[in-house]
């Protein structure tokens, strides 16, 4: 019986997708509830995996098809035999009759070298992140790319050379047409698709500046109280607890106490109405190869230092190798991204909208500062709100940021919610 695969329910407000890569081929046994296609969204890679057991009978929708909800993607023979299989071991007996007919047999061996290309299949599965990459930045076939890793992995190496390989003259690898737009420009630029998620990520970034009243205001916190804590009591945290105590959680409950005084910040605009938040949702930004995404840490109010870094360490692993849920980045009514991580000592972070607040955290720097009449040498960070001044007004933003910086500068008052 032949079984449909389709696109499922990517979650709200999602109604398409693309089809980024197939894992299988038409003809290849499949396995319940292996993968099967990955999809691309504007939010996050999904996968879909297989109804039933069989074989790949079809693909409807080629890698790069723009699919909608529940859209065809291929059907499932089930309870089939692999096809590739089966014809494999029926070649070797009329090889084996062949023979008395002399010149016959050299024939039969030449559908076996179509095997290895089956076999790097799975390799193209398990590519690295930075591999990965190049192989889809440059709309190439991880099957047709020698590999030299360990195991037969794809190592990048492998990549650059092929891609060296095709831009010098000579006849053209067969995946390389869609990647050049003419011999003049092949050598020196690159015209490359965006993928769906970079393309939303570029939406909602002008959506921000077009629909909301950005404005920044900066400050700037003494880390030494944070550092010492986090000095302190490391050991007898990961101890207890099996995860680091970092800087983020500190930031995010100290976001929680400023919202709740602040709740303008926490609102967001709809239409002629302003909805206002009970509930601290926060989003932590996470760098990934395919871009910037926000997961969100729920309930933050009610949760620990413990419990926060461990769902944000979890929610960026999950990021980074593409497997978080819709539900994992909708939601959220107040964001924090830390620059900082790569060096960036000042920025004026953009909205997330609909939200009307981002909180920008930056390295940590040793300079000079007056406490009373001494100059003395602190850790400081500059911190920097970006706010939608439609909703919060200049008074509220700069002493959202000042709350902020009194929670770091004593982290007791994170505690006693002061």
């Amino acid at each position: 019986m032949s079984v449909e695969i389709v696109v499922p329910a990517l979650g709200e407000s999602v109604t398409e997708a693309t089809v980024a890569k197939w894992f299988k081929s038409p003809g290849d046994a499949v396995e319940l509830d292996e993968p099967l296609v990955e999809l691309e969204t504007d939010k996050v890679a999904v996968e879909v995996n297989a109804q039933v057991a069989g074989v790949l009978a079809a693909i409807a929708a080629d890698a790069g098809t723009d699919v909608e909800v529940g859209g065809l993607l291929g059907s499932i023979e089930e309870g089939a035999a692999p096809a590739v299989k089966a014809s494999t071991p029926g070649a070797a007996p009329d090889a084996a009759a062949a023979p008395p007919k002399g010149a016959a047999p050299p024939a039969t061996p030449a559908p076996a070298p179509a095997a290895p290309p089956k076999a790097a299949a799975p390799a193209a599965m398990a590519l690295a992140p930075a591999v990965r990459k190049l192989v889809e930045e440059n709309r190439l076939d991880a099957a047709l790319i020698p590999a030299t890793g360990k195991g037969g992995r794809l190592v990048k190496g492998d990549v650059l050379a092929f891609l060296e390989k095709r831009s010098a003259p000579g006849p053209a690898p067969a995946p390389a047409p869609p990647v050049a737009a003419s011999p003049e420009v092949g050598a020196r630029e690159e015209r490359v698709k965006m993928t769906r998620l970079r393309r939303r990520i570029a939406e909602r970034l002008k959506e921000a500046q077009n629909t909301a009243a950005m404005l920044t205001t900066f400050n700037e916190a003494d880390m030494s109280a944070v550092i010492e804590t986090r000095t302190r009591v490391q050991d007898a945290f990961v101890k207890k607890h099996g995860v680091k105590l970092g800087f983020m959680s500190f930031f995010v409950k100290a976001s929680v106490v400023a919202l709740r005084e602040i709740p303008e910040v926490n609102a967001e605009i709809d239409g002629e109405d302003i909805i206002y938040k009970n509930h601290y949702d926060i989003g932590v930004a996470v760098s990934t190869e395919q871009g910037l995404v926000v997961p969100v840490v729920r309930d933050a109010d009610a949760k620990g230092f413990a419990e926060i870094e461990a769902e944000i360490v979890d929610l960026a692993q999950r990021a980074r190798v593409g497997k978080l849920a819709i539900d994992d980045l909708t939601g959220g009514t107040f964001t924090i991204t830390n620059g900082g991580i790569y060096g960036s000592l000042l920025s004026t972070p953009i909205l997330n909208p609909p939200q009307s607040g981002i909180l920008g955290m930056h390295s940590i720097t040793k300079r000079p500062v007056a406490m009373g009449d001494q100059v003395v040498v602190r850790p400081m960070m500059n911190l920097a709100l970006t706010y939608d001044h439609r909703m919060v007004d200049g008074r509220g933003a700069v002493t959202f940021l000042v709350r902020v910086k009194e929670c770091i500068e004593a982290p007791d008052r994170i505690l006693l919610d002061v």
